[in-house]
């Protein structure tokens, strides 16, 4: 199926996209009925939790999504665009770059861990990335943690050329 259109902004507006806080464009798509109660959860949340939701997410070019972390795992689908670089920093400073895109060249589908920092970009000039982010438990604002620049610099110094870079302060 060839599509009738070239930039971010048709994706934007269909899908009726709104800014996201850690950067790019996003709109939830799917939030499960059923409800997970706070005893039957690991004690990292203190609320209950649906057991899934799901969003469309886009960052165009020179755009990014900045270092962040959620208590839940996240599931990133690869939907249209150019290819998306995914950075990942686990609690014990192990780097993983992953590129995120359709074909041999990429990978269609990545899972980020509960917990580890990461962040992404579109390395294109003047492109997008739209892709779908799924999490599990479903995903709350309460679970989610902008990093700080100066406190992940200190606490991984091997990174902190990218992780200034990644982070709005």
């Amino acid at each position: 199926m060839t599509f009738p259109f070239t930039d971010a902004k048709y994706w934007i507006d269909r899908l009726g996209l709104k800014p996201h806080p850690e950067g790019g464009w996003f709109k939830e798509i799917y939030r499960s009925d059923e409800i997970i109660t706070a005893s039957a959860l690991p004690a990292r949340y203190t609320q209950p939790r649906n057991f899934c939701t799901s969003i469309y997410f886009l960052l165009e070019h020179p755009d990014f999504s900045a270092f962040h972390k959620l208590r839940s795992d996240e599931l990133w689908h690869f939907y249209a665009g150019s290819p998306l670089s995914v950075y990942r920093i686990d609690n014990n400073g192990e780097f993983k770059n992953d590129i995120l895109l359709s074909g041999t060249e990429g990978l269609p589908f990545i899972s980020i861990r509960r917990n580890t920092w990461f962040a992404a970009e579109v390395f294109t000039p003047g492109s997008y990335s739209l892709i779908g982010c799924t999490v599990a438990p479903g995903f709350d604002f309460s679970d989610f943690t902008l990093a700080d620049r100066a406190e992940l610099s200190k606490a991984f110094p091997q990174h902190s050329q990218l992780i200034e870079r990644l982070i709005r302060q």
